[in-house]
């Protein structure tokens, strides 16, 4: 892949941010969503790349997708699998609360696992952490082995995990070891990206959520030197056999990063939306919009914050109402 198309995928994310955010607090989700994915869409046929959607949106919600199999880019580059999450975290903006991003990740064509859209159990730590966790651990065992690798006292680290009635055993076992928690309402792709930045103050985490996300945040961990692990958690046997005709022989196997992300080349970029503990959201001022993001490239392990000051006089088709 090229460097250039790093900064080329933020703008992808930037434009869905700058369309989303226009729907905050509207309580209007699906409609935030589609803003999204038609500013997002845009914006990829201008790239000069040959991608291929294996991850769209998530069909649980119901809402507008980038379907699985579209092609994007303007037919010129790489051949590249393409992950996508226009609005990660449509009822955050509905609500007007903390924590959406505009999301894409894209890897060498044949290197993201096709992930069939139900529940995975995961696990998700940075790089200071990575090789000391297991799916196959208990809950205590991965916490303390989580402080050990970070030199905290086990009452200092801290636990994200979604906020789910599901999770109610998770959250007591994980109270019962001292260890704190922060709940997240929506969201678990930020979830586990935050365990690789200390000043997000989040160190491990843990639960169940979409397997799409769980491929993106992958890719995130992947050039952040962090480690995610995850279990599809199919629901029936209508859901198993949807797992065997995406390539996945056996459900209950231990996804490690390779089985999520294969080869040693990824981009991941993402816009905040509202306001998160890694970016600042989108703000909108008399000129125009403002957006903070961040891009990462697995080779290179570089690792960019781009804040981004828009002109709608200058790119009108960036007013989205």
């Amino acid at each position: 892949m090229e460097r250039s198309l790093s900064m080329e995928l933020v703008r992808v994310t930037e434009a869905a941010a700058l369309a989303s955010a226009r729907w905050m607090g509207k309580g209007l989700k699906n409609e935030a969503d589609d803003a999204a994915t038609s500013a997002m869409r845009d914006v990829f046929d201008t790239i000069p790349m040959k991608g291929t959607v294996v991850i769209g949106e998530g069909e649980m919600d119901e809402a507008p997708m980038l379907y699985i199999g579209e092609k994007l880019g303007n037919g010129y580059g790489p051949r590249l699998d393409v992950a996508v999450d226009p609005l990660e975290g449509t009822n955050i903006v509905a609500k007007g609360t903390w924590g959406a991003l505009a999301v894409l990740a894209v890897a060498d064509a044949g290197d993201l696992l096709h992930a069939p859209d139900m529940y995975m159990d995961k696990i998700a730590v940075g790089p200071e952490a990575a090789g000391h966790i297991s799916l196959d651990a208990t809950i205590e065992e991965n916490i303390a082995a989580v402080a050990k690798a970070k030199n905290k006292e086990i009452e200092d680290v801290v636990v994200s995990i979604l906020d789910r009635e599901r999770h109610e055993e998770v959250i007591q076992r994980i109270r019962a070891t001292g260890a704190r928690i922060r709940l997240i309402g929506d969201g678990d792709v930020a979830g586990a990206i935050n365990t690789a930045f200390p000043h997000t103050g989040i160190d491990i985490l843990l639960g169940s959520g979409g397997a799409p996300e769980g491929v993106l945040a992958a890719v995130a961990l992947k050039c952040l030197g962090g480690e995610l692990q995850g279990r599809l958690l199919p629901a029936d046997e209508a859901e198993v056999a949807r797992c065997k005709k995406m390539g996945i022989e056996d459900p209950s196997k231990i996804l490690m990063m390779d089985d999520l992300v294969a080869g040693d080349d990824c981009i991941f970029a993402a816009t905040g939306v509202t306001d998160s503990e890694l970016m600042k959201g989108v703000q909108f001022t008399a000129q125009g919009g403002q957006t903070h993001s961040v891009v990462m490239r697995a080779k290179s392990g570089t690792v960019r914050f781009v804040e981004g000051i828009h002109s709608f006089k200058k790119k009108p088709k960036l007013v989205i109402k």
